[in-house]
């Protein structure tokens, strides 16, 4: 599933907050999104998800521009989009395997499936013992990997990370790090993620676009040092 953004422009009134961008990202890629804040970040990740429109441009996801085509065909595509959130985004009265039911239910998963998925995707995010816990009864660390768990189980193309480890302490940010970056080697899974952490960045070594005042400023891979990959590994 590839995504494309041409020529996209987003302004909030007189605001200027997406400035004619255009980039693509082909199935299995790693991409960071970087930026300071108010860069135009957040506001990337909501037309991605057609939670606002652009001002201007096209977005293309699997080739179906989201913002001209009907609307259940659009829905088809945005139920192959796993997303995670800073602050996890968790029901609240509802435990971690009830969480991940109420996903499935909504892209409507075969029921007769849901079991094996829910203890599959718990399996890889290594939370099977906590999945009758509710969210206020587990760590940062596990709330972002129960987040995990939830947007895997849809069996996406992409996942959208929106800055996932910024309320995670530094060995919760690292085995993150390392689960998404098993899920995108090992299932081709696109990742596309937001973040301040120069660090992750410098360690993973992938494609980086970096968005100043709503302009992608530049669009490389970092390298490694030797340094990063000890951290890494």
């Amino acid at each position: 599933m590839n995504l494309e953004f041409n020529s996209v422009t987003k302004k909030f009134g007189s605001i200027l907050a997406i400035n004619d961008i255009s980039f693509k990202v082909s199935q299995g890629e790693f991409v960071f999104i970087v930026g300071p804040s108010g860069s135009g970040k957040s506001t990337l990740i909501k037309l991605i998800l057609k939670q606002i429109r652009p001002t201007s441009g096209n977005i293309l996801i699997d080739d179906v521009d989201i913002n001209k085509s009907s609307s259940q065909r659009v829905e088809k595509v945005r139920q192959k989009i796993g997303v995670i959130f800073q602050d996890y985004q968790l029901i609240q009265d509802k435990t971690i395997e009830e969480n991940i039911i109420t996903a499935l239910d909504i892209v409507s998963y075969p029921k007769a499936d849901i079991p094996a998925q829910v203890d599959d995707v718990l399996k890889k995010v290594g939370l099977l013992s906590r999945r009758h816990l509710f969210p206020s009864q587990l760590s940062g660390g596990e709330l972002q990997r129960a987040s995990l768990a939830r947007a895997l189980s849809i069996d996406p193309k992409i996942i959208l990370a929106d800055e996932p480890t910024g309320n995670l302490d530094p060995e919760n940010t690292w085995n993150l790090m390392k689960l998404l970056k098993q899920i995108n080697l090992n299932y081709g899974v696109s990742v596309i993620m937001t973040t301040h952490n120069y660090e992750i960045i410098e360690a993973m070594g992938k494609r980086t676009i970096s968005i100043k005042y709503g302009n992608i400023v530049q669009d490389t891979a970092i390298k490694k040092t030797k340094k990063s990959q000890h951290k890494e590994s």
